[in-house]
């Protein structure tokens, strides 16, 4: 179970905590899992985000494995071993944060550090069985932390339990302060594509809430997706273009990369109007509900053998994608199912408005598990 790729002990006595290794790490190499970067420089000073948690009494514990250079949906990674799924064995872990989600799963951190550029915390999360958070864009710090330009990428936590979520937020980001969870809600239901299995789990604990429910439809929803991959693309491809010449990127890595390099300037541009339109009908459906709701996987994970290729399974991201490229929070809150795999549950909130969406989500949690125990 190849989980932690650097073992730690900084900081103090609070929570066991773990970081993606794309977080720079005073006196440890950022490598990204990746064989083009074994030689890397140690890292000079600590990611801004890593300064938050020590000084917030974090007890910083490893560095963990994630898929190679974080462009990947999967976790499979065949350089450094793929860290596998603690909770469904032969199923994928998720990507890119991939040790991320599996170490909060396996008890081995309190919670944990990815980062999510177009679903790499949600996904994972959703595949993990545990819960994981993509902050609003740019409300976390991203000193420090690969990619250092990106249009898409967040840091974000991922917790075993909602409280657990909610406390490392107020350690990594110190203007957070948790809101007051409200009694009642309005929720709008995106409707999307997803398997009837998938779709009935997330209907029925949005019905069991009580939540007041409304249908929401985005119609530059499909297009979102679609632009969050050119840009994806032209910003990796900007970043990582160098270590495609060292010989060391994986196969799948560097095939994914040489094609993202043919991203022209004209699809980058429209893939940019998609992303002002997208959010402006996003920000309009917030004006009339607290959150939307939605699955964050549109299928259950994959068995690792059915996930070889990483571009095949690039369509597991059609949920998630969107809101990287328009930026706003989303939370995937994880469920059962009747075939005992995993489902998730997506929040999304308003740009700036992370704390209400957690606590929105932590009173859809109450009513469920009331619900539940009637």
């Amino acid at each position: 179970m190849t989980i932690i790729v650097e073992s730690l002990d900084l900081g103090g006595n609070g929570p066991r905590v773990v970081v993606k290794d794309t977080i720079d790490v005073a006196g440890t190499a950022t490598r990204a899992s990746s064989k083009a970067l074994e030689h890397a420089p140690l890292a000079e000073r600590h990611a801004e985000v890593v300064n938050h948690l020590l000084a917030a009494g974090a007890r910083l514990t490893g560095k963990v494995n994630l898929h190679e250079l974080a462009f990947g949906t999967t976790g499979i990674n065949h350089y450094t071993g793929t860290a596998a799924n603690p909770r469904f064995p032969g199923r994928i872990p998720g990507g890119s944060s991939s040790g991320s989600a599996a170490a909060v799963a396996a008890g081995l951190a309190d919670f944990s550090l990815g980062t999510d550029t177009g679903g790499s915390v949600r996904i994972p999360a959703c595949c993990c069985a545990v819960f994981g958070f993509k902050p609003t864009f740019g409300r976390i710090s991203r000193k420090g932390v690969m990619p250092a330009q990106t249009s898409l990428d967040c840091v974000g936590p991922f917790a075993a339990s909602l409280p657990m979520l909610v406390r490392a937020m107020t350690m990594i980001d110190p203007s957070f302060v948790p809101a007051q969870v409200p009694q009642r809600a309005k929720v709008g239901v995106l409707r999307v594509t997803a398997e009837v299995a998938i779709q009935k789990v997330v209907h029925g604990a949005l019905t069991a809430s009580g939540l007041q429910l409304g249908n929401v439809e985005l119609k530059h929803f499909g297009a979102a997706y679609d632009a969050g991959m050119v840009v994806i693309n032209r910003e990796t491809f900007a970043a990582c273009e160098h270590l495609l010449e060292t010989g060391g990127v994986g196969a799948d890595i560097s095939g994914r990369l040489t094609a993202a390099g043919q991203t022209s300037d004209s699809a980058l541009a429209e893939a940019e109007q998609v992303r002002a339109r997208f959010s402006e009908e996003v920000d309009h459906a917030l004006s009339r509900f607290d959150v939307l709701a939605l699955p964050t996987m549109p299928d259950f994970p994959l068995r690792l053998e059915e996930a070889a290729d990483t571009r095949a399974v690039l369509g597991m991201t059609s949920l998630v994608r969107p809101f990287n490229l328009s930026g706003h929070p989303a939370l995937s809150i994880p469920l059962g199912s009747e075939c005992g795999l995993p489902v998730g549950l997506q929040l999304v909130g308003a740009k700036g408005a992370d704390e209400k969406l957690l606590a929105v989500a932590e009173r859809l949690l109450l009513n469920l598990h009331s619900a539940q125990a009637r």
